[in-house]
């Protein structure tokens, strides 16, 4: 069964893989820093100030070129051009300073008639900004997608994506590190709104994932609402990043091999864990409490892990300053206690327990 969901995993057609960054504006989002709409206002009024400032500059130096029907053949005061160029740039036009001489004229052709086009622009900005939007977020979308590595992929962001964004958060990961993929909309506004770069499709596709990064991401967090599509989404990602890691979270136990032969590093299952912590509550609440406390990074104690010093090698992993639960050999997990461990060596990690306000 796995294999003929690869073979139709494979058999989808990357639309858009192919499509210019242009035409992926509806489907990838990349965070923008808010600006307040005071902060626009002035920002389009300062615009607008120095195309006026530049219009009053190009027909002061041509101020003998010009003419007042009202003043006869005197030189325009600053005055004047600063009149002339408002009701110019704003196209009102009376008529009563007018450009007699060729020079005046040529100028007035190649600089003040730009300048009232761009005035004009200025002052309809808002419906400029509109259609420039999509624009800047196609420029955005092709910066990233040149530069996005080493980051991690979180497809899914109900309660189990939020949650884990948040560890990675408290953990000291930059939410700019993190893309979200997922098919409500909602729950993209929600995480755009805590700086995440999203992606809007299904990503039992690879193409929904490539468009995500996920073939230079770090690692892959699988968080989706139901077991099936969890073994689709991780078939598909690990078929196009061979190299990351896959953590997946599945309700129901009897999936979890699933994952694994599909190719997750890590497994997770969501209802059997918080049953065991259920169980526990009923006799030994404050084991629960400590658990808790344990896997929430940002306050009280957290599990940490780092490499271990020169100075510990050949030492035991009991005699170390912090609380010690396991040492990672080989990319295994190996529990304090097990001989194998008695004596620790160079390229080892350790495991262990330290204060949430500290980093690693």
């Amino acid at each position: 069964m796995a294999d003929r969901r690869l073979r139709n995993l494979r058999a989808i057609d990357d639309n858009l893989g192919v499509k210019p960054d242009s035409a992926l504006v509806d489907y990838l989002r990349i965070p923008e820093k808010f600006v307040s709409p005071g902060r626009r206002i002035a920002r389009r009024l300062l615009y607008a100030l120095l195309v006026l400032s530049a219009a009053v500059l190009v027909v002061y130096l041509e101020r003998d070129g010009y003419r007042d029907v009202d003043s006869g053949p005197t030189t325009l005061s600053l005055l004047d051009c600063i009149y002339y160029a408002t009701v110019s740039l704003s196209t009102t036009g009376y008529g009563d300073i007018t450009p007699v001489t060729e020079h005046a004229r040529l100028m007035n052709v190649l600089l003040i008639t730009p300048l009232r086009v761009l005035f004009l622009i200025v002052l309809v900005g808002t419906t400029v900004e509109t259609l420039t939007t999509a624009s800047r977020q196609a420029l955005k979308i092709q910066r990233w997608r040149n530069t996005v590595r080493n980051h991690t992929v979180v497809v899914g962001y109900g309660t189990k994506g939020r949650t884990a964004v948040a560890a990675m958060i408290g953990d000291g990961a930059a939410p700019a590190d993190i893309v979200v993929v997922d098919t409500s909309q909602t729950s993209l506004d929600r995480a755009n709104a805590a700086g995440l770069v999203t992606v809007r499709g299904d990503a039992n596709k690879s193409d929904v994932l490539r468009l995500a990064g996920a073939q230079h991401a770090k690692a892959i967090i699988v968080a989706t609402s139901d077991d099936p599509t969890a073994v689709l989404v991780t078939l598909t990602a690990r078929e196009l990043a061979p190299q990351a890691t896959i953590i997946a979270a599945v309700r129901e136990a009897e999936n979890q091999h699933l994952l694994l032969q599909s190719g997750a590093n890590s497994v997770v299952v969501s209802s059997e864990t918080a049953g065991r912590l259920l169980g526990l509550a009923t006799s030994k609440p404050t084991v629960v409490e400590m658990i808790d406390d344990l896997l929430t990074p940002h306050a009280g104690f957290a599990i940490a892990e780092r490499e271990v010093e020169p100075k510990e090698v050949g030492g035991s992993p009991k005699h170390l300053a912090e609380i010690v639960l396991g040492v990672v050999r080989d990319g295994r997990l190996v529990r304090v206690g097990e001989p194998e461990v008695d004596a620790l060596e160079k390229n080892d990690r350790v495991l262990y327990v330290r204060d949430a306000t500290e980093r690693d």
